[in-house]
């Protein structure tokens, strides 16, 4: 394929054009090739030790949640002259989305989550979230949250033992606790969130779910290499590199 195609057709999928999103985030593709595609990576970050395991893979095309030019204009050298040797030295071409990602109705980090979750119906939720009424005791969410996520979870116990009302937006938008309740949830599954949202929780009545920032935005990735295997026929594979957050 050509990098250009399977470049169109994502901006076109993503919306990468219409959605906003923070100023350095450089949705689409950041880095380009000379050979087109023939392989694609997928992972959360653009960090060294992934752009190294997709050379080391020989894909042609890295897709990732969090691209390498989060930092702006800055001087090339250290760890980002090694990651742009290294992927101009492979022909490794870089593609980024950030909240068109998080946001997309169907390959997106929120709905896939909520889908994880065995909930089928949703509405939206914050800004690139969604919410969904349910009925579940508590613990028996956090043991599906813990399946799809596969990591334990940490949770701030401020809401009720039965769940009616869940918010899910991934990432680190913990910070975002009051806008949560103020939306009516009773519980809100996120990423992290600092260090005073745990209490924030409890008096403002919510349980918060901590469900690791990284493993809440492993889906979207994940399903747009599938997607690609799907229309184009090109191998993918994912490329785990857990931060622990």
């Amino acid at each position: 394929m050509k990098l250009a195609d399977v470049v169109a057709f994502l901006d076109g999928e993503l919306r990468t054009a219409e959605i906003k999103d923070y100023p350095n985030a450089h949705n689409g593709l950041q880095l380009a090739n000379a050979d087109g595609v023939t392989h694609v990576a997928c992972a959360v970050d653009a960090c060294e030790a992934v752009i190294d395991a997709a050379a080391d893979a020989g894909a042609d095309l890295l897709i990732v949640h969090h691209g390498f030019l989060w930092g702006g204009a800055q001087r090339i050298d250290g760890a980002l002259y090694r990651k742009l040797q290294r992927a101009m030295a492979a022909g490794l071409a870089i593609y980024s989305s950030h909240l068109p990602l998080d946001l997309h109705p169907r390959l997106g980090n929120n709905a896939l989550l909520a889908r994880a979750l065995g909930i089928k119906r949703t509405a939206p939720f914050l800004e690139v979230g969604v919410q969904a009424k349910v009925d579940v005791p508590l613990a028996a969410l956090i043991d599906r949250v813990e399946a799809a996520v596969q990591a334990p979870v940490h949770l701030a116990p401020g809401g009720p033992d039965r769940v009616r009302r869940l918010g899910i937006c991934s990432g680190g938008a913990g910070d975002e606790i009051a806008k949560a309740a103020a939306a009516g949830v009773d519980t809100f599954l996120t990423g992290e969130g600092s260090h005073w949202t745990f209490t924030a929780a409890e008096e403002l009545g919510v349980n918060l779910i901590y469900a690791g920032h990284y493993a809440t935005e492993t889906f979207g990735v994940k399903a747009l290499g599938a997607e690609l295997a799907r229309k184009f026929a090109l191998p993918w594979a994912f490329i785990d590199h857990p931060s622990g957050r």
